[in-house]
Order: C-alpha cells, then sequence, then structure tokens
C-alpha cells in the first residue's frame, strides 16, 4: 500500500459534533451475543492448540500470506526497539519517554456556514493545514505560523498523497462565495509545495467532448509525477512539476467516465459506465503518463460505488446490493491482479464485525484500516470488554491472496479501541482512542507477531482530554510521524448555541521530546 505517513492517511465524512459520552467511548455497535460466543470459541481454540495455527474463515493453506503465526507473543504486549531506538520493519523509533506533551492546537475558525477545510501533511518541519481560503504551514513543534498560501476560494479536496519533496495536489474553488453564488465550482487543480510555501501552479480544464465551462472535480490524487483528478464530468491528469495536461476530461459514447482515482505507489482509476440507477464500474491499473490503462477488472453487478484502498498491491472496497447497512460503504473487499486485471480473492467483510470506512461515494477516502505485508488489517467493531463499563476492540488481519483471517491479532485492552492510521515498512502505526478519563496513545504493531510498542501518550489532564476526545477518530484526519500526532477537521460550520462558548479546535497536534 502506499505508505503517505507525512500525508493524512484518514479522511473524515461528516462534520463531527461533539465528544462520545463517559462510559461509551465512541458509540460503536457491540458485537451480538452470537459472534460473541464465535470469537470467544475461536479465541479459546487458538489458545489451545497453540500459536502456531491459524484459525479462518474460509480455510486452506496459508502460503499466500507469508504469514505462519508466531508463538511469541501474539496478541500484544509491548515490543523492544531496535537498533538505534528504532522498530525493526519500519522507520519510526520508540522514543526514551513516550509521555507527550501538547505541541499546540489551532482555533476553529468562525464561519457563517458548513466550511471545507479538507487535507493535512506533515513534512519534516511543518504540519500544513487548509484554513477558511487558504493553506497554512505551522512549526510542527511550536505552531508558530511559517507561511501562508492565500487561495481564491474554499478548498474543497485534498491529496492524501505527497512527493518525497514534499509537494501535493489541492482543488479548490474559483472564487469565494457570495449571496449571489453561494456554491462556486470547484474547478481549479493547483500543486502546493510545502517545502517552498507556494502555490506553483493552478489551472481549470475543460471537457474533451466539447464546451468551454471548466470541468469540476471531487477527488484529486498523486502517483509518482502526476496529478489525477476525478469527479461526474470525468478525470485529468496534470504534470506535478509544472501542471501541463496529460489527459482532458472525456465522457464516451457508452457514458463511461473516469469517476476517480487512487494513487500512491501507483495510479488506478473507478471507471463508470451505463445507466445512473443501474451503473457498471471497471477498476483500471492505469499508465500514470497518459491514464492509459493496464488492466481492467469489471465489477459485480449491485455495486453503485467502489473505492480503492490501496493501488500496489490493488485492494478495492464497495457496499454490494446495499448489504453493508450501517453506512460504511463497505460489505466487500477485492483483492485485485493490477498487472493481469483478474481477481485473486473476494474478501467479506461483515459490517457488524469490522469498523473501517470508504466515503459514501468517494473513491480514495476510506479510513481505519491499512494494506501491507499482502494484508488488509481491519479493526473489529467494538464490543464488550472485561470490565463492567467501557468497550474495547481488535485488529485483525485478511491475507490478500487466500481472502484467510489470519490468527494472530492485537488487542486494544479494556476501554481502548485501536484505529489503524498508516503501514510503517511492514509494521501498522495504529490510534489507541481513550476512555474518557485517559490521553490516546500511538502504537506500532508488528505486521507479522502483532506485538505492540507504544511510541506516545497523551496527557491525561482533562482539558487536554476533551480536546482530543472532540475529535473522534470516523471523522477526523489523523497523522502521525517522527514523535508527532495531529488530529484534525475537514469541515467545520456555524457554532450553535450549545458550544458558543466553547473552546474549539480545526487541530490539535502532540509530541514527545
Amino acid at each position: 500500500m502506499p505508505q503517505p505517513g507525512y500525508g493524512y492517511p484518514t479522511q473524515p465524512m461528516h462534520p463531527q459534533y461533539g465528544a462520545p459520552q463517559p462510559g461509551g467511548d465512541g458509540g460503536g455497535k457491540k458485537f451480538s451475543t452470537q459472534m460473541q460466543i464465535i470469537v470467544a470459541a475461536a479465541v479459546a481454540v487458538v489458545l489451545i492448540i497453540g500459536a502456531g495455527l491459524i484459525y479462518s474463515t474460509t480455510g486452506g493453506d496459508d502460503k499466500g500470506g507469508k504469514n505462519e503465526a508466531s508463538s511469541s507473543g501474539s496478541t500484544g504486549g509491548e515490543g523492544k526497539g531496535g537498533e538505534d531506538g528504532g522498530l525493526a520493519g519500519g522507520k519510526e523509533k520508540a522514543p526514551a519517554s513516550t509521555k507527550s506533551k501538547v505541541a499546540f492546537q489551532i482555533p476553529e475558525p468562525e464561519v457563517d456556514d458548513i466550511t471545507t477545510v479538507e487535507g493535512s501533511w506533515l513534512t519534516d518541519k511543518a504540519y500544513v493545514k487548509p484554513g477558511v481560503a487558504e493553506i497554512i504551514a505551522y512549526d510542527r513543534d511550536k505552531g508558530t505560523e511559517l507561511w501562508s498560501v492565500p487561495l481564491p476560494g474554499e478548498v474543497c479536496t485534498a491529496s492524501r498523497h505527497m512527493s518525497k519533496d514534499y509537494k501535493t495536489a489541492i482543488v479548490f474553488e474559483e472564487k469565494k462565495a457570495t449571496k449571489e453564488d453561494k456554491y462556486p465550482s470547484c474547478n481549479q487543480v493547483g500543486m502546493i509545495d510545502m517545502a517552498a510555501g507556494k502555490l506553483v501552479w493552478s489551472k481549470g480544464v475543460t471537457s474533451a467532448t466539447g464546451g468551454d465551462q471548466q470541468v469540476r472535480f471531487d477527488e484529486v490524487t498523486l502517483s509518482g509525477t502526476t496529478v489525477a483528478a476525478g469527479g461526474t464530468s470525468g478525470g485529468a491528469g496534470f504534470k506535478l512539476a509544472d501542471g501541463a495536461e496529460l489527459w482532458k476530461p472525456k465522457v464516451g459514447s457508452d457514458g463511461c467516465y473516469d469517476r476517480g482515482y487512487g494513487g500512491g505507489e501507483a495510479l488506478a482509476v473507478v471507471r463508470r459506465c451505463g445507466e445512473i440507477d443501474s451503473p457498471q464500474l471497471a477498476i483500471e491499473a492505469l499508465n500514470p503518463k497518459d491514464g492509459a490503462p493496464l488492466s481492467s477488472y469489471k465489477m459485480p453487478a449491485g455495486i453503485d460505488y467502489a473505492a480503492i484502498v490501496s493501488t500496489k498491491p490493488l485492494v478495492v472496497a464497495a457496499d454490494v446490493g446495499d448489504t453493508a447497512g450501517d453506512g460504511s460503504g463497505i460489505s466487500d473487499f477485492f483483492s485485485i491482479d493490477a498487472a493481469t486485471g483478474k481477481l485473486k480473492v473476494r474478501i467479506s467483510a461483515d459490517a457488524e464485525q469490522y469498523a473501517a470506512r470508504c466515503g459514501s461515494t468517494d473513491v480514495e477516502k476510506c479510513q481505519s484500516l491499512a494494506v501491507g505485508n499482502n494484508r488488509l488489517y481491519l479493526p473489529t467493531e467494538k464490543h464488550d470488554g472485561t470490565s463492567e463499563y467501557g468497550d474495547t476492540n481488535e485488529i485483525v488481519a485478511f491475507d490478500l491472496t487466500t481472502g484467510k483471517l489470519l490468527g494472530n491479532r492485537a488487542d486494544a485492552g479494556d476501554r481502548y479501541s485501536l484505529v489503524p492510521i498508516r503501514m510503517d515498512g511492514t509494521n501498522v502505526i495504529a490510534y489507541k482512542e481513550p476512555p474518557y478519563d485517559k490521553g490516546g496513545q500511538i502504537v506500532s504493531i508488528d505486521g507479522e507477531t502483532f506485538k505492540q510498542t507504544v511510541l506516545m501518550e497523551n496527557p491525561d489532564d482533562e482539558a487536554v482530554r476533551e480536546a482530543e476526545r472532540r475529535f473522534t477518530s470516523d471523522h477526523s484526519e489523523l497523522l502521525y510521524a517522527d514523535g508527532h500526532f495531529f488530529k484534525s477537521k475537514s469541515l467545520v460550520s456555524k457554532r450553535s448555541v450549545i458550544d458558543a462558548d466553547d473552546k474549539l479546535y480545526l487541530a490539535v497536534g502532540y509530541r514527545t521530546d
């Protein structure tokens, strides 16, 4: 999977309103009694037979996953760092002290309507976050403003990826809203150089099928030296360096168009064809230089929208026949061979059991999951823990070749819940969402043994933890790198009477020494 460690790997789908209530720890669905019995029985079997045996939902050998469950520390515990404090399998280092402090907090801007502030990135020096019609960089340790880039209108959407030299892509409105035009078109694509603090280029593009009106885009991504933006009028490609057009939006005579792209290590597209109420979707691996398809997989019937979870390996999520029933947008995952366009395996992910989410109509806005080591790492839904009050959950993994649920897991512990953020080499970086009276944690989970190493423990001071809890994981952008952790919003709205006097933040940041 692409590893946008300094980009923003999780994205919200709704504005956040308030914090979870004490005791509930988030409002996730409970396991049914039957499911608790099944899980308990499965764990008991594993414990009795031994950690060398894999329990699986599909059976068969585990050769594709290259994972034989380890007999040493398979379900959590604190791991030891590697050489120089680094962790085996990843770049992140375990600090001498995991206790963090507040780096800074960015006040939420006052607005008169729902306003998009989507996107956040973490460079070697700065935390970069859109404000209202601007992009601002803050010193990642102190929060002092390093630079700002004014925009003619609001940021509409932003790439979660960035180049090695800290360039990224955004889509923004052509102008500010007025009484006469409350919703300006999101038709400007631009590149931000976050090392230089500049909007290097921005431009609109017309459709290849005629008309002078500039096309509106819903999403934008980055793969190598290519920026790709998609929407209901088709997709376009641009050179990252100078914005030169690589391909233009086009809706074919068959009604097919590029709905949206997935970027990172490779480039893929969800191509939509057919009638509005009965579309046919195809997943295509693309040549990023010209947008030409390299392979194509035709999705099954009954899928209105699909989301690209990862481009290398190519993994897609979809709600088949609207069966998820929980607004997550996921009933199944599809592991696809990008070279041939053939399906490797389809993985059923019951929404009653697993807690990952994808934007309802978006192509590259899945969150609370990670892909690496030829595995899909998913959090389970919250369920009763061993204590009287509070829920817990686990992170489990599916093999992307066999579709098997592998035997190891990472346990959050009572009253905490684990949320995958991204891969770090072969390790999973995850956020431990805390109970109401504790601060959250960042842990590195060994992708093979599932042993956990704590990287950060946030303060449990009441004011600090209340600010942290206002950013619920389902509705926030989460970033962690180099001992720095940020939670931020992607939408802000006019204050209500209830929160008129509250301290509301656009983003909160923490760091270890």
